[in-house]
């Protein structure tokens, strides 16, 4: 029997909802870069939690937070402040004060999910009834609540959860001149990912994303931006949208702002907050004060380690070693999210399971692709060891 202190003998079947599939690893700690299954091999976790765990696993600084709050104040509602929200709300806006030169406000919630559908939700109050319609692009992922599912471009999710809210249409991402034809007096807003994360790790060019804002000043629309998987440094600025220098409505955050406890935000321009009038929108963990200290904590370290310049210093480390060795046809995104593709006829779902059996965490994001997002944290002896161990496996012929 393994070391875990749950007994799983005697159950004819997975505990959990197989929506993830069978887990074949059960992880029971982590440090840094590091994580230890049941049987205490040893895994470098260049996946981060799917570029969540930014700051590393049992981060000091995170645990502190979370020690000190668990003992203080977890949860009172909405319907009243808490020091450690509030703080959160603050140190949040200024981040996005700096990024975009505009004054907003926040809304929590517990999921980039969660924050995608009060920003749709948003959008619709914006337009008003017959003007509630939302572009965003094919390839794209917003999350499987039903409404942020309907605006991802990814028709094969919809499926088999037909009918699908309406007022959602997707264009080519990155194609301008489709996304103006698209849009019609129904339209409120346009809804993008300044890097598409499950679409392959893709990210949008500047004078792509500055085309989309222009269009959307020149027709009164919302420019959503969704920063769930590309917030809090994890392409080597602050917001990926940074990159292209525009200024968002509306932004949505979740994954790295938590670094594992499950937190998300939805930011606004004042002008647009403040549609949302008591009663249009809410959660029940929103403000928790548990989240509103780790999200605080989480922001103070970034800004010690200054962790926009260790992602985008290790980023072109990684993408560096990545672009030299034999095997890789291409190496995409910024910062520490990168894609590696191996190329037509590479198989990336048989390279990511050999490499998870040698001990490296990645995942097959397409058929041809693996996604990297290593914490901030990581070491440089790490990204060396993570690149030999790719090396080996496709020098080895795997997927081939």
């Amino acid at each position: 029997m393994s070391s875990h202190s749950f007994d799983t003998r005697g159950l004819d079947q997975c505990p959990f909802i197989p929506v993830f599939g069978a887990p074949s690893i059960m992880f029971e700690r982590g440090s840094g870069t590091e994580l230890f299954d049941v049987d205490g091999k040893r895994y470098l976790d260049f996946l981060s939690g799917i570029a969540v765990v930014s700051l590393g696993h049992a981060n000091p600084a995170i645990v502190s937070a979370v020690q000190k709050q668990a003992e203080t104040l977890m949860h009172v509602s909405g319907f009243f402040a808490n020091p450690t929200a509030t703080d959160a709300a603050v140190s949040l806006n200024a981040l996005l004060a700096d990024a975009t030169g505009l004054q907003g406000q926040v809304f929590f919630c517990n999921s980039g999910a969660e924050a995608n559908e009060a920003a749709l939700k948003l959008a619709r109050k914006f337009g008003g009834r017959g003007r509630h319609g939302v572009v965003s692009a094919l390839g794209s992922f917003h999350g499987r609540t039903l409404a942020a599912l309907a605006a991802t471009g990814q028709p094969a999710k919809h499926e088999p959860f037909w009918p699908m809210p309406d007022g959602f249409r997707h264009v080519p991402f990155g194609d301008l001149a489709s996304l103006e034809a698209s849009i019609d007096p129904s339209v409120a807003a346009v809804l993008l990912e300044s890097v598409q994360g499950e679409g392959g790790v893709v990210p949008a060019s500047s004078d792509y994303l500055q085309g989309v804002r222009q269009l959307c000043d020149e027709r009164g629309l919302l420019l959503i931006m969704d920063e769930v998987q590309t917030g809090f440094a994890r392409t080597g600025r602050w917001f990926g949208f940074e990159h292209a220098g525009v200024a968002p409505d509306v932004v949505t955050m979740a994954k790295g702002m938590g670094n594992g406890f499950p937190v998300g935000a939805m930011w606004a321009r004042r002008e647009v907050s403040t549609l949302f009038a008591p009663g249009d929108h809410g959660s029940t963990y929103s403000g928790n004060a548990m989240a509103g200290a780790v999200v605080t904590a989480v922001i103070a370290e970034m800004k010690r380690i200054d962790g926009p310049r260790l992602a985008r210093e290790k980023g072109e480390y990684l993408s560096a070693a990545l672009v030299k060795t034999p095997g890789v046809a291409e190496v995409r995104g910024h910062g520490l999210l990168r894609a590696v593709d191996l190329g037509a006829g590479r198989d990336a779902k048989a390279v990511y399971l050999e490499l998870l059996s040698r001990g490296l965490v990645t995942n097959a994001v397409n058929a041809t692709s693996l996604r990297l997002a290593p914490p901030i944290t990581t070491s440089y002896e790490q990204i060396d060891e993570a690149v030999h161990l790719i090396a080996a496996v496709l020098a080895e012929g795997v997927g081939s």
